[in-house]
């Protein structure tokens, strides 16, 4: 069936058959469960074709679906960012990506089952709905035929997932061969995509496409971080050729980081303080990577501000982004035009980076540059800024990664160097607080069943400074400098707000659960054989909510502690009145 015959459906529901059709892809209740396109929709929001009218400029050819909904200012910003500037001067193919915001107010198809998805990811791949990314193939070839002299198109893959390895492997694939196809060959690629199996999280998935099987591994947050598992490259009986990803979302760190790894330290305090960073770069390959790089150096930190891997004068978000009016917000841009370098030059902290090679030499120290030497794109590559670094330099790290420059170590194994190194200074300075703001739990023993949930205590940045002589960073790191200062500047950072909303919203949660465990192991029956009709009613009805609570915010109970209590709810209920009974039984929860 080709994309055009097929039902454009909206969305199912995510229940129960949803889920496991999700899961099996070959299950006996796919056509039951789900519709056309959900499949798709769980990996891609839609295809998009980018060319170049002579007239028009950029301009979006075709979207798979058919019935895939963009806005105009959506499909703007995608024609303008799947194009590399003029400057850039990429022939041949080009494969970068790019992050845009969504439209608000869109309907997601099969949200309950994805977000439950989303729910076991580590927090740094969970999916930000306020924003698509954008994965580009471009190619640019010489073509006499046509008027500009050029072949000039951008396939491009529009995702909420921020698995940049996967995408970019897929587009490899099938990106040159669709240039020769056209449009039947992407039919047939996204009709392979409807029958993916679902983007589970912990699983071995196979995706097939166009003769290809990738096998990979999505991460969970249960796994340790630092670590990956292995998915194994195995013959496939039916002669598929099967691929093995070892990573869906890492990009070659110490390729991006190579141009300025004699200041990887600075750069890391300034991502994990959400200082405004732009990364001026030859082309968007280049950009892109440095980005998703450096976002990526906190981890298992999630970086909640926003980066933008590929930045154009054409952004909706330009003049908000590189207005003088006010302070530059907590961004990272990737950008490639020279306009950049007067327009951006008020920012504090810029790196210049020249054409990512595969390092063969070792490269030469790199000082530091001031902000006013920065004139054009054209500076030499390297950083400017003024900021001091609160800890001292670890030359430990720098002379492990040249001495594996010089013994020709492969750029892989220097990547594994690197995210180790980055891992283990963001636990040791995040240790620390976790260990403190974990004290900030109320004591089991505080937990009434009779009294709502205790409140978690205040974060006090006093108290906390004072755990830090005795339980801080020193305790898991060698590095010395001025520790409390970094903990002060990041107390006040929008990482350090999104770290604590998340480990509080955790909290609160802990507590309903050991609240909901309070109640499940009362008598109930008996305290409502000792109190009045309403106050029995009052009971029912809370604890109805209660169950309602527990299923809306997912919160980590067990199911027998739920069937528990539902039983309980029954048997207060069946000793009741019938009239009573009649009405509990089929009144809802709010």
């Amino acid at each position: 069936m080709s994309l055009r015959e097929r039902s454009p459906g909206g969305a199912a529901e995510a229940g129960e058959d949803a889920t496991a059709a999700l899961a099996e892809p070959d299950g006996p209740d796919r056509c039951l469960s789900l519709l056309p396109w959900d499949r798709f929709s769980a990996w891609l929001h839609c295809v998009c074709v980018v060319g170049f009218d002579l007239e028009l400029g950029q301009a979006v050819e075709v979207i798979y679906p058919p019935h895939s909904k963009l806005t105009d200012k959506e499909k703007t910003n995608i024609c303008y960012l799947s194009f590399p500037d003029s400057n850039s001067g990429c022939l041949g193919d080009t494969q970068f990506c790019f992050r845009f915001r969504r439209s608000p107010g869109r309907k997601v198809s099969l949200c309950c089952f994805l977000d439950q998805l989303d729910r076991d990811l580590p927090v740094y791949l969970k999916k930000d709905s306020a924003y698509y990314y954008g994965y580009v193939y471009f190619r640019q070839v010489r073509d006499k035929s046509l008027k500009r002299g050029y072949f000039q198109k951008s396939l491009v893959l529009i995702s909420k997932l921020p698995y940049v390895h996967l995408f970019r492997t897929m587009l490899k694939q099938i990106a040159p061969e669709y240039f020769e196809k056209s449009e039947a060959f992407l039919e047939a690629v996204c009709s392979d995509v409807d029958r993916w199996p679902a983007p589970i999280p912990g699983k071995i998935l196979h995706l097939p496409i166009m003769g290809i099987i990738m096998k990979l591994r999505i991460p969970t947050y249960r796994d340790k971080p630092g670590t990956t598992q292995i998915v194994q490259n195995m013959h496939q009986a039916d002669a598929q050729i099967s691929m093995a990803l070892p990573t869906v979302h890492e990009v070659d760190l110490f390729r991006c980081f190579c141009p300025v790894f004699f200041h990887i330290q600075m750069l890391w305090e300034l991502v994990l303080l959400g200082e405004p960073l732009v990364v001026m770069a030859p082309s968007p390959s280049e950009s892109s990577e440095t980005v998703l790089a450096l976002v990526s150096c906190i981890s298992p930190l999630k970086y909640c501000s926003d980066f933008r891997p590929y930045f154009t004068i054409h952004d909706s978000e330009f003049k908000e982004y590189t207005t003088r009016t006010q302070a530059p917000p907590s961004v990272i841009l990737g950008v490639t035009n020279p306009f950049f370098a007067k327009t951006l030059q008020h920012w504090p902290h810029i790196i210049r980076i020249g054409d990512l090679k595969l390092p063969g030499e070792v490269p030469k120290q790199v000082k530091v540059k001031k902000l006013k030497n920065l004139k054009t794109l054209d500076s030499k590559p390297g950083v400017y800024t003024s900021y001091k670094p609160y800890l001292n330099k670890d030359e430990e790290i720098v002379k492990q990664l040249q001495k594996g420059v010089q013994q020709k170590r492969p750029t892989e194994a220097q990547s594994v160097i690197l995210r180790r190194y980055f891992l283990e200074l963001t636990e040791s300075f995040i240790i620390p607080l976790e260990r403190y703001v974990a004290s900030l739990m109320p004591l089991q023993k505080c937990i009434s069943p009779w009294k709502s949930p205790p409140q978690l205590r205040q974060f006090s940045q006093d108290d906390f400074m004072k755990t830090l002589e005795k339980a801080g960073p020193q305790l898991t790191s060698g590095l010395k400098g001025d520790w409390i200062g970094l903990y002060r500047h990041f107390l006040k950072s929008p990482n350090f707000d999104g770290w604590f909303r998340s480990r509080q919203k955790e909290m609160t949660q802990k507590l309903e659960a050991l609240h909901l465990e309070a109640l499940c192991n009362e008598n109930l029956v008996f305290w409502s054989q000792k109190h009045t009709e309403v106050e029995t009613v009052d009971l029912v009805l809370k604890l109805k909510n209660k169950l309602l609570q527990a299923d809306r915010e997912h919160l980590p109970v067990k199911t027998d502690t739920l069937k528990k209590l539902q039983t309980h709810i029954n048997d207060i209920i069946l000793a009741l009145p019938d009239d009573l009974q009649d009405i509990l039984l089929k009144t809802g929860t709010t």
